[in-house]
């Protein structure tokens, strides 16, 4: 169910009402079933591949708990890896089972089309199961935890499956760590009954979330889907409008599910993670990345990103981390070529601006900036929106051609007289809704 649904409506008010008045000491019982009833809601049968994804990262944290124990200590390090490293492929297995095989499947008979060879006549008629890249990774990241030695060892499996299951953060995040989320089920029978004041805020914050969403998100979207959809039909002032409201529209949409997460479990007693804090307000793409969809970008940061060398190595090597860990980033929201680019230019943004910062500061110095003035710093603001607005083109276009026809036309067919003939009055949103979104 959907969080902006009369069903969402009705079962949240009743979860909370029968988590305050049931025995603590098994409340944490009833939000397991919560849980799971609310993803069931979408597919019954794909909360068996969550149980499955649950069992095997649980026995993972118990074998290296076991191995851990082992008076002797040889070889306890290759044990762990291959525990690691069976957790994660099987992870990672069924999430491209299920999510990447058509993609895989598409570009294969690509490759055999440009060589000759006879192409494989068949799809899988597979349907993505709803939030599967959050709680595996979230998953997944427990056990890295584990073997670092960073998290307890959970060894209650039904506690361990409240972790990876909590319904507030299930389907869109925030990413939650062990470190944080696992504490807080263990704590649940020692939590304070009733809180008036946290509750109110709670409710609050949801309430917001859903502003953003139904207010703002699913309003500009009729906008930018009537652009988007016959791109090929408008100039660069439509075009660079619909552009700049998809950019509004995706942050409304993803920070109002990761908003109405956050209140939701603070209704229950939990604190999740912020995933969003005003990237718009960021000055260049590097402190984008620190502000936008944060529970992502830091677990790919401390998991992939770092392990592989982060930035303790040579120029060339850290280029090459930074940018596989934006190319990794960009086919985990979706499997399309549009994605990868879009992580691509991300990573070349960030690329660029490590080896032009230097020249820039040289600037600065010579022409005698004042670099904390409110204009310099509303500046770098728009630029750097600008660039992230560029490369949610890609994010948005159904193919790569199309993203990039996109961009041609913003620059080639200009019509300066459309700021005033009413062409925003055009775009699929009438003049009252137009003037209540700006």
């Amino acid at each position: 169910m959907l969080f902006n649904s009369f069903d969402f409506l009705l079962f949240f008010p009743l979860v909370c009402i029968v988590y305050y008045f049931i025995p603590r000491k098994i409340r944490w019982i009833w939000l397991l079933i919560a849980s799971y009833y609310f993803y069931m809601s979408w597919n019954p049968y794909y909360a068996l591949l969550m149980a499955l994804s649950t069992a095997i990262t649980f026995l993972s944290g118990i074998g290296i708990d076991a191995i851990n124990k082992k008076d002797q200590p040889e070889h306890r390090d290759i044990y762990k890896k291959l525990i690691v490293a069976i957790s994660f492929f099987s992870n990672i297995g069924i999430l491209v089972v299920f999510k990447y095989s058509n993609f895989i499947l598409e570009n294969v008979n690509r490759i055999l089309t440009m060589t000759g060879m006879e192409v494989i006549d068949r799809s899988f008629d597979i349907i993505l199961p709803v939030g599967i890249s959050f709680y595996t990774f979230q998953a997944l990241g427990y056990t890295i935890d584990a073997y670092r030695g960073d998290v307890e060892i959970e060894h209650n499996i039904f506690r361990y499956a409240l972790f990876v299951s909590f319904f507030p953060q299930l389907v869109a995040g925030p990413i939650e760590r062990s470190t944080n989320l696992m504490k807080q089920v263990n704590a649940v029978p020692n939590q304070v009954r009733f809180d008036g004041k946290r509750i109110a805020q709670g409710l609050e914050m949801m309430l917001y979330g859903l502003f953003l969403k139904m207010v703002i998100a699913d309003r500009i979207a009729v906008l930018v889907n009537t652009v988007f959809e016959k791109y090929y039909l408008y100039q660069s002032f439509a075009l660079a409008t619909a552009a700049v409201a998809f950019g509004i529209q995706i942050y409304c949409d993803f920070s109002s599910y990761s908003t109405i997460a956050i209140g939701a479990a603070k209704v229950l007693g939990f604190h999740l993670m912020e995933n969003f804090n005003t990237p718009y307000f960021s000055r260049s793409i590097k402190e984008f990345w620190r502000r936008w969809h944060i529970s992502l970008s830091t677990w790919f940061r401390d998991y992939l990103y770092i392990p592989m060398g982060g930035n303790r190595c040579g120029k060339l090597r850290k280029y090459f981390n930074l940018m596989c860990t934006f190319l990794v980033s960009g086919l985990w929201h979706g499997a399309n070529w549009t994605y990868i680019v879009w992580g691509g230019i991300h990573g070349f943004y960030q690329i660029i601006g490590g080896e032009t910062e230097l020249l820039k500061r040289r600037l600065e110095r010579y022409f005698h900036v004042k670099t904390e003035s409110v204009s310099y710093k509303f500046g770098q603001m728009l630029c750097t929106f600008l660039l992230v607005d560029v490369a949610w083109i890609f994010f948005r276009a159904d193919n790569v051609s199309d993203a990039c026809q996109y961009l041609w036309r913003i620059v080639t067919q200009v019509d300066p007289w459309a700021l005033s003939n009413g062409t925003l009055y055009t775009l699929g949103l009438n003049i009252t809704e137009i003037h209540i979104f700006i």
